[in-house]
C-alpha cells in the first residue's frame, strides 16, 4: 500500500513544483523584466525613425513655403497685369507723339496725333 501512496504524494510534489515554476515564469516583475529587454531592443531603431521624421518635416516645411511663396508671386504678377496694359498704351502713345513731332520738326504734314489717354 506505500507503493499508490508514495506515487500520490510525488505526484502532488510534482504538480506543486510545476505550478510553482509557471507562477514564477509568470510573475509581473518577469513581464516586466521582458518589457525592458524588448525596450531596450527597439528603442534605438524607435529614436532613428523620430529624428528622420522630424527632418521630414522640417523639409516638408521649407518645401511647402516655397510652393507658397511661388503661389504669391504669380498672383502677383497676374494682379499687375493691368498696369503693364497701362505702360503698354502710354509707351504706344509716346511713340506716336514722338514721331508727329519728328514729322512736324521736317515740315511734313502729319496725321493728326491721337488724343491723350487717362490710362
Amino acid at each position: 500500500m506505500e507503493e499508490p501512496e508514495m506515487q500520490l504524494k510525488g505526484k502532488k510534489v510534482t504538480d506543486k513544483f510545476t505550478e510553482s515554476v509557471y507562477v514564477l515564469a509568470n510573475e509581473p516583475s518577469v513581464a516586466l523584466y521582458r518589457l525592458q529587454e524588448h525596450v531596450r531592443r527597439s528603442l534605438p531603431e524607435l529614436a532613428q525613425h523620430k529624428a528622420d521624421m522630424q527632418r521630414w518635416e522640417e523639409q516638408s516645411q521649407g518645401a511647402v513655403y516655397t510652393v507658397e511663396y511661388a503661389c504669391s508671386a504669380v498672383k502677383n504678377l497676374v494682379d499687375s497685369s493691368i498696369y503693364f496694359r497701362s505702360v503698354e498704351g502710354l509707351l504706344k502713345q509716346a511713340i506716336s507723339i514722338r514721331d508727329h513731332m519728328n514729322a512736324t520738326a521736317q515740315g511734313h504734314s502729319p496725321e493728326e496725333p491721337p488724343p491723350p489717354s487717362s490710362a
